[in-house]
This record gives C-alpha cells, structure tokens and sequence, in this order.
C-alpha cells in the first residue's frame, strides 16, 4: 500500500499534513489564506451530488453567527488563479448565500486521487453521504487510483463486507438508485434487493407497503415477489455430476436445470454476503 493511502484512515489533519485540531477557530499565520469565493470552483469528482437546502440554511445561519471555523481545503487550478475545492464544498454554497467575499482556506498540491480520497473520508467521516453517491466514490478509488477493497476498507475504517456490499448497490436498476437517493429507499432496503430477480418492482412494493428492512428481507425470501418457478423434473445422472463437480469447486450448493435446446438455468447458494462476494471475486478473475 502506498504511503497515502495509509494515511488515509486517520483521518483530514494526516493527509494535509496539519496537527491543528478541526474544531478551533482559525486564526492568521498557521498556514491557512483567506480566498475570494469567486476563485473557488467544486471538484466535479466530489462524492457528494445533493446539497439539501435545509442543511445549508442551517450552515447559513451558524456562519453569519460566527463565521466559517473550519477551513476549506482546495488545491491550485490548471488555469494558475482559480483553486478547485477538495473539502468543504458545502462551506462554500452557504458562505455565498451570507454572503462573505473571502473565506478561510488550506492550498495543498494534491494529484487527482489524493483529491477524491480526501473528499471522500471527509464526508464518509461526518456521514455526508447517501449510500449511493458512498459507493460511487469507493468506485471512483478503485477504478481509475488502483484500490483493491481490502486496501479500501482498511483506509477509510469500513469492513471489507461494507465495502462490498456498497459496490452492489451500483448494480441496481436506475428506477431503484432514484428512490435510494431520494431516501425512500435506505441502503438496507437496497440490498435486499440485489439479488432479486426483479428489483424494480420489488422496490415498489416495498415502498407503496411501507416495509421496514427485516419485512422487505422476509418479502424478498418469501419466494421473489411469488414469481418463483414451479419445479421440473429431477436431474439426470449428468446433470446431477455436473451439480457436484461445481458444488465441491465452489464449496457452496449449486443447482443445474437443463431445459435441452431451450437453455436452462444455473443457481448457486449462498448463505451469507461474504460467500457471494467470494463467487463475484472468483467468477470477475476468469
């Protein structure tokens, strides 16, 4: 692991270098500068896509009562006068609305995954996050700044199964990401329905029926939605072979319904979240 992303757990003060405690007011001279908003732009790489009114109304008014007490955190811009946001994009929106002309601000030179990893760890941190735009940013560290999930999870502080069961959330429909978003759907809810067959309409149901996580759980185990195929005929000798060579190469109960030339279908079961992440690995390595 890199020496960044070791720093990465602990925390915003070890990645920029600071030992100043958060909380405090800022104060001239200890390395921050005073910025006119106008230079600031957001990272369009952010985590973070909703800023809810409400929350900057509040931000607002604690502002105007006593100014901005946490420094934004930018970087220089390509164009050498304007800085790009890399924490505090939220301080930023509600310090125009004061409206300040300058706000407090710590000018680090961060490459591109420095950048999000901060963004990241400091909304993830203070639970900024819905559970989807969290798992786009794990996604983004992964994909393109060569995280694997283990490096992931032990930077940010999260267990390797949260890492990946954030990451399915990715995989629903768009109908499904649009109700987790808005928050009529929680990251519970949400992954309940990764492996249903039909997640779109599970979801809802779900909602129309108003279900805790533990009913949409049971709802989801009782037979998917009562779309659950009847029985064919039992497997032949081959079949029944095949079940077993696979079911000893994955050490988990597999499944074979062969309908001839109209395909068939291949069901493999898993009794907890780590043995499907176990598949998904195996299976995305060939």
């Amino acid at each position: 692991m890199t020496p960044h992303k070791q720093r990465l757990g602990r925390g915003l003060a070890a990645l920029i270098g600071e030992d100043a405690d958060e909380n405090v007011v800022l104060e001239e001279g200890r390395g921050y500068r005073r910025l006119p908003i106008e230079l600031l732009h957001p990272n369009p790489k952010n985590p973070r896509r909703r800023f809810e009114d409400a929350e900057l109304d509040e931000l607002v008014q604690s502002i105007r009562a006593q100014g901005v007490l946490q420094p934004l955190i930018v970087r220089p811009g390509s164009d050498g006068r304007s800085f790009e946001i890399v924490a505090g994009e939220r301080r930023w929106r509600a310090a125009q609305r004061v409206p300040l002309h300058e706000v407090p601000a710590l000018v680090r030179d961060f490459s591109d995954g420095e950048a999000l990893e901060i963004a990241l760890i400091e909304n993830v941190q203070r639970a900024d996050l819905n559970a989807l735009e969290e798992a786009q940013g794990y996604a983004q560290l992964i994909e393109h700044f060569g995280y694997t999930q283990q490096q992931l999870a032990s930077s940010i502080g999260k267990s390797r199964s949260h890492i990946a069961n954030s990451l399915r959330l990715l995989t629903l429909p768009a109908e499904v990401k649009i109700h987790l978003e808005s928050g009529a759907l929680t990251a519970g809810h949400a992954r309940t329905l990764v492996a249903s067959a039909d997640p779109a309409a599970l979801a809802e149901e779900i909602i129309k029926l108003g279900l805790n996580v533990r009913e949409a759980e049971r709802l989801t185990q009782s037979g998917e939605h009562g779309r659950k195929e009847r029985r064919g005929a039992q497997p032949d000798a081959d079949t029944r072979d095949l079940e077993r060579r696979l079911a000893e190469a994955l050490g988990l109960k597999v499944q074979v319904v062969d309908r001839g030339s109209a395909g068939g279908r291949l069901t493999i079961h898993y009794r907890s979240l780590e043995q499907l992440d176990e598949v998904s690995r195996r299976l995305a390595e060939r």
